[in-house]
């Protein structure tokens, strides 16, 4: 396994057509994926170190391996990722491998933009949905850590006017156990949000979509993208200033993730991916295009009625340098770090439907513990992944939701580690999934 993992990283080599391992310190790179009946896939692939290295520098790693042997991982990974694209119709799809020496792998395939034949990028962003919740629950133990919040303290008490239980703490906001509905499940929203896709939506609005209470807070788990757009208004009233401005002081320019953006209050940092639903599930469906003409992905009333719960667009290379700042105590403290993990032992009481902690899930993919998030919006799903015991974190980016990219995630990691086919456990499903 250990050789499977410096090979990849070993050697500067083209191989074949669109398919490539570059060796060096690069700065960024981005994968792409294209529908069977469109045209023809761009598909590209590289090895490269850390994004937030500041010069190219030689590798310092050892050479474990031959050219042959390390074109053959490259030409795998990518293989893997056409083949998959292909299997499931996907129109496009981003995926990074970041090893245990800060080195990558990216592979781009298919279509951004279907109609127009754009292919995904390196630099494409997507909709990330719920893995948003994962900056969004940083940022409230960052706030905790100031002393601005307390952990077990009751929502209300900084936001008074919140129409929730008085009872309801932050923890239980960010851990899922405060029972709140969950307002992308209420039926009519679906039809709302499609009627006008260029609509702005406000927390007032959303909130109109929030039923009854699941359980009285504490008593359960239940997933709840209501927690979270709780928890952004919080956010902005303690921490004087929008999740926008936050996120992009305290995060994303000091790791240097240039191309994640608030799509909620700012514009885009790169070109985005159109978002497809397909009107079933054969996969000679045609995709729908989802874009309403605002450059906000998918669509600019699902992302604002959305909120803090998902309301982030990102490449896949940005998403696993975040995943592997904030998975190795880059980006919160010791004692914060382990608070939002531990606390998945706490839902397991409760009998929650994967073990989740403070805006965390924590799943066994490949036999291997994993920490990360899933994401899902109409017309897009995404997944990211870091696996402590291999050093690896995997993002995996797609714009559609009809198939789980957690199939080419875990397909990637048994290439990269050289790890046996094993099933993958279903994930909870993320920021707001309608119907088809």
């Amino acid at each position: 396994m250990r050789r499977a993992l410096a090979v990849a990283i070993a050697i500067a080599l083209v191989v074949g057509a669109g398919i490539g391992l570059t060796l060096g310190r690069l700065q960024q790179s981005g994968p792409v994926l294209a529908l069977e009946t469109a045209a023809p896939s761009a598909t590209a692939s590289a090895v490269t170190a850390s994004p937030r290295a500041s010069a190219p520098a030689p590798p310092s790693f050892p050479v474990l391996g031959d050219a042959t042997t390390a074109a053959r991982l490259g030409a795998d990974l990518q293989a893997a990722l056409d083949r998959l694209r292909a299997r499931d119709a996907i129109p496009g799809v981003s995926a990074t491998v970041l090893f245990d020496d800060g080195s990558s792998w990216l592979g781009v395939s298919g279509l951004a933009n279907v109609a127009a034949g754009t292919s995904v990028t390196p630099q494409t962003a997507f909709a990330v949905g719920s893995i948003s919740k994962t900056f969004l629950a940083a940022l409230i133990l960052d706030l905790v850590d100031e002393g601005k919040l307390g952990l077990d303290a009751p929502a209300r008490q900084y936001v008074p006017s919140l129409a929730i239980d008085k009872a309801i703490t932050i923890r239980q906001l960010l851990d899922h156990t405060s029972g709140l509905y969950d307002f992308f499940f209420k039926p009519g929203i679906d039809q709302a949000l499609r009627a006008d896709r260029s609509a702005i939506w406000t927390p007032t609005r959303t909130f109109r979509y929030v039923g009854k209470p699941y359980f009285k807070p504490g008593a359960g788990w239940h997933y709840s993208n209501t927690n979270y757009l709780v928890l952004g208004l919080i956010a902005e009233r303690v921490g004087g200033a929008s999740v926008a401005r936050q996120l992009r002081e305290r995060y994303l320019q000091p790791l240097g993730l240039a191309q994640t953006f608030y799509e909620v209050d700012e514009k885009p940092r790169s070109a985005v991916a159109h978002g497809y639903r397909f009107a079933g599930s054969k996969k000679t469906l045609p995709p729908i295009d989802l874009a309403d003409g605002t450059g906000v992905t998918p669509f600019r009333s699902v992302v604002t009625a959305a909120g803090a719960a998902g309301s982030i667009a990102s490449t896949s290379s940005d998403i696993a340098d975040w995943a592997h700042a904030l998975y190795t105590g880059e980006v919160l403290d010791g004692a914060s770090l382990a608070l939002m993990i531990d606390d998945a032992n706490a839902t397991a009481l409760l009998k929650a439907r994967l073990p989740y902690g403070l805006g965390v899930q924590e799943l066994v993919i490949g036999g291997f513990r994993t920490l990360g998030h899933s994401g899902r919006l109409l017309g897009s799903q995404g997944v990211v992944r870091y696996f402590p015991d291999l050093g690896l974190t995997i993002a995996v980016l797609t714009n559609q939701n009809r198939s789980d990219p957690s199939k080419i995630l875990a397909e990637l990691l048994r290439i990269a580690a050289g790890l046996p086919v094993a099933p993958v456990p279903p994930v909870e499903c993320a920021t707001a999934c309608p119907a088809p």
